[in-house]
């Protein structure tokens, strides 16, 4: 055995988690990329200890969570990332030091994170990775990254004549306040820690107060 493959295989889990799944966003877009991943680790690290999770679960979880990403955007939305995500982990997650439970519960926090996800989440670190995930699609850096991915579709700037309900994903029409309209604003409604939905609602506002002015600067009313 290779002497640096020995000293890399010592290294605590979350080091090595880190590294594997770093990886996986090379060539990640910009609305999804490792410095998503790292914002919520950061907002993790923020609620994990006020809801007392178990925080190597959850930083675990928190950096794998996105893995699935490049295959759900390789077939424009009709292969599900958590569930990808969840599938790519439990292959990573063999060789690492966890009990059982733990790498049970790190799958489960990864299937569970998505908003448009069949699977709810059920454990308190699936709940705070949820949130923490969704926190940062709102607010500030929220309407930065909705416009960021409907730039990355070559969607339009804003689509006011079209009804909301005759567009699609992945289109020209997948505008950032598509977005917003069909689940940035429902987010704050969906939070699942009390600590997710406090941070929530001064991010809501920021957000509702953006996009009633983009409306309100569109039409020339300001």
């Amino acid at each position: 055995m290779k002497k640096g493959f020995k000293t890399a295989s010592k290294r605590p889990p979350l080091i090595q988690i880190r590294a594997i799944a770093k990886k996986h966003f090379n060539h990640a877009p910009a609305s999804h990329d490792w410095e998503h991943t790292l914002r919520v680790c950061r907002l993790c690290r923020r609620i994990g200890p006020k809801e007392k999770a178990d925080m190597e679960v959850l930083l675990a979880a928190a950096y794998l969570h996105d893995i699935g990403r490049s295959h759900q955007d390789g077939s424009h939305g009709k292969t599900c990332h958590a569930e990808m995500g969840a599938k790519l982990a439990i292959l990573m997650l063999k060789s690492l030091d966890f009990s059982e439970n733990r790498r049970r519960n790190i799958i489960h926090c990864i299937r569970s994170h998505r908003f448009r996800g069949n699977c709810a989440p059920e454990s308190i670190e699936a709940k705070i990775l949820y949130d923490a995930d969704k926190l940062d699609s709102i607010g500030a850096v929220g309407v930065a990254r909705a416009f960021l991915f409907a730039g990355e579709l070559g969607a339009r700037l804003h689509n006011p004549h079209i009804l909301i309900e005759s567009t699609k994903p992945y289109s020209k029409n997948d505008t950032g306040f598509r977005e917003y309209k069909v689940k940035l604003s429902k987010i704050r409604s969906r939070m699942q820690t009390k600590t997710g939905r406090e941070m929530a609602e001064d991010r809501h506002h920021f957000m509702d107060d953006f996009f009633n002015r983009l409306q309100n600067e569109y039409n020339g009313k300001r």
